[in-house]
């Protein structure tokens, strides 16, 4: 069961969509979270491999988007544990990030990113477009590594706030940045925001927007990750509607342009 928001049907020709990528356009599961699983063992002497499950309950907390610093906090917390402090830089951490994820190779061809399989589709976008709905990205990826992905799907000039370009989820100043940017190229304003994300911090950055800018309506949309197995959904499910999901989805391709968001559920 889909729970869906309350938005009114006469809005939606007036809204933009805004897209996170890792875990939703992307999947990260063998590339950024390998990269930290590498990272973090690597740190800790080949000790400690965080799994999967403990990867989400760091992300459950809503802080860790960052996968530099969500690796920095579970090296800090395996040597806490022992007694001891962490004597690792944070430069030496996202050097040796980056050496697993771009790989060493100019083009990246022997990173991780090389590797990620793509979940949404170019006639994905090309549908929405289509449709006359705006769209563009919001991601704490780099906007070297954003922008890889994107030119995979032969995405051409989008709106794009990254890492380097906003503050970090939950704060909702660079949702708000590609809201506007995607209402200029529009040429129109819009009256809906629908954020789509796969963490926590994702949905808390729509909880927060609410407060910073309500002149606009939200609709958050979480989506599972691939990495999550099929026993775990309905946990990841709950943990993503208890922090302000208002749908949640099996994949950002099951919300399309006549995907009704304001039915009261959706089996």
């Amino acid at each position: 069961m889909i729970e869906t928001s309350k938005v009114d049907s006469k809005l939606l020709n007036t809204s933009i969509f805004v897209f996170d990528i890792d875990g939703v356009i992307r999947d990260v599961s063998g590339s950024y979270r390998r990269a930290l699983a590498d990272t973090v063992e690597h740190f800790t002497n080949a000790a400690y491999r965080p799994t999967p499950e403990e990867i989400d309950e760091l992300k459950s907390e809503g802080i860790w988007n960052n996968d530099w610093e969500a690796s920095q906090e579970l090296i800090k917390r395996y040597f806490q544990s022992l007694g001891q402090e962490i004597q690792v830089s944070y430069e030496a951490i996202v050097e040796f990030f980056q050496s697993r994820y771009r790989g060493s190779n100019p083009d990246w061809s022997d990173g991780y990113i090389a590797t990620e399989p793509l979940i949404a589709t170019t006639k994905y976008f090309q549908e929405l477009t289509i449709a006359g709905i705006g769209w563009g990205f919001f991601s704490g990826a780099t906007r070297a590594s954003a922008s890889y992905v994107l030119k995979r799907l032969n995405i051409d000039d989008p709106v794009l706030i990254a890492m380097e370009d906003a503050a970090g989820k939950p704060d909702p100043t660079g949702l708000l940045l590609a809201a506007k940017q995607i209402e200029m190229k529009q040429g129109n304003s819009a009256t809906v925001i629908v954020y789509v994300g796969d963490t926590v911090a994702d949905m808390l950055t729509v909880v927060k927007a609410r407060d910073f800018d309500p002149s606009y309506q939200y609709v958050a949309v979480g989506v599972i990750p691939p990495h999550v197995s099929a026993d775990l959904r309905d946990r990841y499910t709950a943990l993503l509607k208890e922090n302000g999901a208002d749908i949640v989805l099996n994949s950002v391709l099951e919300l399309t342009p006549q995907l009704n968001l304001l039915q009261s559920s959706i089996s």
